[in-house]
């Protein structure tokens, strides 16, 4: 069974992407932010990691540049509706460009995230 952390601070949409991914079968962790991510990283392995980019803390850009650096390469789907001040979009430009290997943007299409899940595991 493949094990993801879902990284999110809204814990509604922490407990929707738990509820959808325990759903299909897969050991999910959760972590209310970068810092609680990269703690929960060193303690065990995960298959795949869904971050999301605008949180306390430590952000989701912080995030997945430390984890690809310590632990890297790691198989993460970034997700972010933006904020104030930078649009969800270009907030995704910089997750790829440190390594997310697929964005997407809030309200995620969970039908679509599961098949994206899917084929990362595969690879």
């Amino acid at each position: 069974m493949a094990k993801i952390l879902v990284v999110e601070d809204d814990p509604q949409v922490r407990e929707m992407l738990r509820d959808n991914l325990t759903h299909e079968n897969y050991e999910v962790a959760e972590a209310c932010d970068g810092n609680d991510a990269l703690e929960k990283f060193k303690q065990s392995h995960y298959d795949l990691v869904i971050m999301d980019i605008v949180m306390p803390e430590k952000d989701g850009i912080e995030a997945i540049y430390s984890l690809n650096q310590k632990h890297g390469p790691v198989k993460i789907i970034a997700i972010s509706g933006g904020n104030p001040n930078l649009t969800g979009e270009h907030l995704l430009k910089t997750a790829s460009s440190l390594g997310a290997a697929k964005t997407f943007s809030k309200p995620v299409d969970m039908d679509e995230l599961i098949a994206t899940i899917a084929r990362m595991l595969k690879q």
